[in-house]
């Protein structure tokens, strides 16, 4: 029987892990499915049904020379670990590009190893280098969570374009919240706590609109948070919250979702959380360049705004509330317009490439909801 070995440096409550963890839900059915990830936080990957959990022995450290080597530990013994482990038939499943450890062990033994990329944004340019070498050296294929991902970091493997999906019982639970009375008065932001994710920015932009109220829902404890934000003084009407499990009752409330990172500093190559408001029926802002606009469509679904540019997203919001006709238009067609990603086809289009492998370039991503 096929063996899947996944591998993802720190579970958290992020994207990556959370569409590894759609896929883990699908697997566990259909193979024996071992997952090395972090323990030492909770996260999506945490306590899935019929997955053999290991330990990768990483800890997250702000401190990045002690990050680094942390890493190169993990990644040493994953290496070792999987060498006595794997077997040509096996799969080596490896979760964004930073668990290369596990693609040197399984390219030795002969197994498949599949990349599922998610970004790579990744700094220093050197480090980043160094993880793209042990794509190219051990990948026998790769999956892209965009176009605009595969079109950055071209490779010279068999390519698979697979967006990623929300999961049906969200789904399900969004469509009995949705909210139709077309008043804006609650704006959200999930994010990273990182500059380059748009939190200043999204501060910035709650103090110019005095009249909205705001929530940042912050993938950080509320430690990080106290050191992140210091002194500052943050104005009343915004409301942090530290790393969330049940995001629901955020959306709920939310009548508007900002996603600002910086495209000259982070360029989104999907946008989960974008996907996940328009399932609510919330209209997005999002910026203008990356993967995450391929989902949103500009003046229909949400709008294409760099974050920098406070005037226009003001203004923006502002011209939403005075006009709750339009604001119900947008709000309708986001959520018409999230239905095509579906759950279902997105698992079996990942099965499909599990039990054989694709042509040299298989795109696959878009689906009506049966």
């Amino acid at each position: 029987m096929t063996r899947i070995f996944a591998f993802h440096l720190l579970n958290d409550y992020s994207g990556s892990p959370k569409v590894l963890g759609q896929l883990l839900k699908g697997w566990a059915d259909q193979y024996r499915v071992h997952l090395y990830t972090s323990d030492s936080t909770p996260g999506f990957l945490s306590g899935i049904d019929g997955i053999r959990y290991h330990s990768n022995f990483y800890r997250f450290h702000q401190f990045i020379p002690l990050r680094l080597l942390v890493l190169l530990f993990s990644q040493l013994f994953a290496l070792g670990s999987l060498l006595f482990r794997v077997k040509r038939e096996d799969v080596v499943y490896i979760n964004t590009i930073l668990p290369f450890g596990a693609a040197i062990a399984g390219r030795i033994r002969g197994a498949r190893v599949i990349y599922h990329i998610h970004e790579t944004s990744i700094n220093p340019k050197v480090f980043k280098q160094f993880l793209l070498f042990w794509v190219k050296a051990c990948a026998t294929e790769v999956i892209y969570v965009s176009d605009f991902l595969a079109s950055e970091e071209p490779l010279d493997k068999p390519r698979h374009i697979l967006w990623n999906a929300i999961e049906d019982e969200f789904r399900n639970k969004a469509a009995a919240h949705r909210r139709a009375d077309g008043q804006l008065s609650n704006v959200l932001m999930l994010a990273s706590l990182k500059k380059y994710k748009g939190v200043d920015e999204f501060v910035v932009i709650a103090e110019a609109c005095p009249e909205l109220q705001f929530e940042l829902v912050a993938n950080a404890a509320e430690q990080d948070i106290a050191a992140y934000f210091g002194e500052r003084k943050l104005p009343e009407n915004l409301t942090i919250y530290p790393a969330q499990r049940d995001v629901h009752p955020f959306y709920q409330r939310a009548d508007v979702v900002m996603n600002l990172s910086r495209p000259e500093e982070w360029k989104e190559t999907f946008g989960l959380t974008a996907l996940e408001a328009m399932i609510y029926g919330l209209p997005v802002i999002v910026p203008p360049v990356g993967g995450i606009a391929e989902i949103v469509m500009d003046g229909q679904t949400g709008f294409h705004l760099n974050g920098k540019d406070t005037p226009a997203i003001v203004s923006t919001l502002r011209a939403l509330k005075a006009d709750p006709h339009r604001y119900r238009s947008i709000s309708e067609a986001a959520a018409a317009h999230a239905t095509t990603f579906s759950e279902s086809h997105f698992l079996a289009q990942n099965l499909q490439l599990i039990e054989r492998p694709a042509s040299p370039e298989c795109r696959v991503g878009f689906q009506n909801v049966e």
